[in-house]
């Protein structure tokens, strides 16, 4: 369940999850990579940083995304309004992952249908998620209802190999489903986590889909 440490590695890199594909440059917020890759966006706990996100692999079928709305051949949500300094970039373990390069920030999103939805405490959850990290400082934690169910909302500061960042890490079940977003940043910027604040409280649990 601990983030797979390649995604790890990637969020705390100093250029704070910039990716090198091709298909991820100059992508804007709110429409598909070009040329998505449908592999590694499932979500098969324990295969690292995005794996514990449940970004695996979307089975072969394309990704949709628009007007804030996701879909893939295993889980459908829906999310709030993507800032415009906010581009799209292709991460294949990611559902969804867009870098604000103003901010120096990356925000990653994750779902997984039919493991661990309902066993396992959203603490729990989110506590996994930074099993690679040291020198965890927890800033805030709080429950509150999103989508007619609960979520968790933390903030904490914490290390990869060295590098601080400043995580804001959402948890939330519905439906047998667990989706998890995850913002990281050099700052703890109040302005900018607003956006995001926004963006995950647009959130709606479509649950599990299939193939047509």
């Amino acid at each position: 369940m601990a983030l797979p440490r390649p995604v790890a590695r990637w969020l705390a890199a100093p250029g704070g999850g910039r990716v090198p594909s091709a298909r991820a440059r100059g992508e804007r917020a709110g429409r598909p990579a070009a040329g998505p890759s449908p592999r590694g966006r499932g979500g098969r706990a324990g295969a690292g940083l995005f794996a514990a996100l449940g970004l695996a692999a979307a089975c072969g079928s394309g990704v949709q995304f628009h007007g804030g709305e996701y879909r893939d051949a295993e889980i459908a949500f829906r999310v709030g309004p993507v800032p415009e300094s906010w581009r799209r970039v292709d991460q294949e373990e990611a559902r969804l992952a867009f870098r604000d390069d103003a901010a120096r920030a990356t925000v990653v999103v994750g779902g997984r249908c039919g493991k661990d939805a309902d066993d396992v405490p959203l603490e729990s959850l989110t506590h996994h998620l930074f099993l690679q990290f040291t020198d965890r400082v927890p800033l805030a934690q709080r429950r509150f209802p999103l989508d007619g169910r609960e979520a968790l909302r933390s903030e904490l500061w914490a290390r990869l190999d060295g590098v601080k960042k400043h995580f804001v890490v959402y948890v939330i079940k519905k439906d047998g489903c667990v989706y998890d977003f995850v913002r990281v940043a050099d700052t703890a910027d109040p302005a900018r986590v607003g956006e995001f604040d926004r963006f995950v409280r647009g959130f709606a649990g479509h649950g599990a889909t299939e193939d047509p």
